[in-house]
């Protein structure tokens, strides 16, 4: 099998071709399979203190069959990237099961389980490499924002921790086998700049550097993330990691999101992915958006040359994922636009100067 660099310049030969495929929502596979309680815990965690239903994390080390099968379901739908299930998987979030000193352990295990998946499909077509994407998520805490709406200058986690955090887990993910890191459903840009920077810390220190996949979150139809962020704003935040791709993710369906993608599209200097939810939730919190009609919102972008790398989140399927394979199969990937190096800084909204008409009206 082809070593991890020579992995990654497939990758880059790849998305120099065609519009690559990432997988679909890991939550919405496993709520499908109706575990229970001793499912979670498996013989490892029967007499934990704590209750572990939930943590689809854990799975990855008492259930990893179920993962596996998740994984190869998506390959068969034709993803070229899986995402790790590691969502959680941060000694933050763990701490929500008394389960933070697994964390090493629980990031290492699921990416062995990604890459074995992977490495299987790519070892049966030879001509198609199969690629890992180790998957750090958001936390459940947020370093712009107060928990306590009466003070409003108060935090439960400081930069440092997230340094700290983000840096064990994307340890795991290295150590397992990635081929990439990505950040992903990002609401708090400073949380995404904590995961950065503690990637960029590993990197020097293992003298070794990996592509990474960054992907925001438009909270509602304001078109910002949830710390205030418009597209262009977020990227202009971010750029300075020099990313192999930004794009958005969750939240809402193919049809909402358009526009945002779109706003990113004209002005990262960098491939753009886009993995939607299959629609809004309906009133029972589930997503009722067809395979078909996903595909078709999907087909769409890419006709008009808007993305370089597409799947799905809550709500998406296997199926969803054959079908926006179908859709955008022989479509070219988005051209990675030339931006002029001036001043572009970001608060809640973009400033750049000078400003471009002609960029502007692009």
């Amino acid at each position: 099998m082809l070593e991890r660099k020579e992995r990654q310049k497939e990758l880059r030969r790849a998305a120099a071709e065609r519009i690559l495929l990432l997988d679909t929502a890991m939550g919405t596979a496993i709520q499908a399979f109706g575990l229970g309680e001793e499912d979670f815990r498996g013989s490892r965690f029967a007499d934990h203190p704590t209750d572990l239903k939930g943590d689809n994390d854990l799975l990855s080390l008492t259930c990893p069959d179920v993962v596996r099968q998740i994984h190869v379901g998506n390959l068969e739908a034709g993803a070229d990237i899986l995402e790790t299930n590691t969502f959680n998987a941060t000694a933050i979030s763990q701490m929500d099961y008394g389960l933070e000193a697994h964390v090493r352990e629980l990031n290492e295990a699921a990416t062995r389980l990604a890459r074995e998946a992977a490495d299987s499909f790519t070892k049966i077509t030879p001509d198609k490499t199969r690629f890992v994407a180790g998957v750090l998520g958001p936390t459940s805490r947020t370093a712009s924002l107060s928990p306590d709406v009466e003070d409003p200058g108060f935090r439960n986690v400081t930069f440092d921790e997230l340094v700290r955090n983000y840096r064990e887990a994307a340890e795991g993910l290295i150590q397992g086998g990635a081929d990439l890191i990505l950040v992903e459903t990002i609401f708090d840009t400073l949380n995404a700049r904590a995961a950065l920077f503690a990637i960029d810390a590993l990197f020097e220190d293992l003298g070794e550097r990996l592509p990474i996949m960054i992907s925001g979150t438009i909270t509602d139809l304001s078109g910002r993330t949830l710390s205030g962020q418009t597209p262009e704003a977020f990227w202009y935040s971010v750029r300075h990691a020099q990313p192999f791709s930004v794009g958005l993710n969750c939240a809402l369906g193919p049809k909402e999101l358009r526009p945002h993608v779109a706003e990113l599209s004209r002005f990262a200097d960098t491939l753009v992915s886009a993995h939607p939810n299959a629609g809004l939730p309906n009133q029972f919190g589930g997503y009722d958006l067809s395979p078909d009609a996903m595909a078709e919102h999907l087909g769409e972008w890419a006709s008009e040359g808007l993305i370089n790398i597409v799947g799905g989140c809550c709500g998406t399927t296997p199926d969803h994922l054959s079908a926006i394979a179908a859709a955008v199969e022989g479509k070219s990937p988005r051209k990675v636009p030339c931006v002029r190096p001036w001043m572009r800084l970001s608060g809640l909204e973009p400033f750049v100067l000078p400003r471009d008409e002609e960029e502007e009206a692009a």
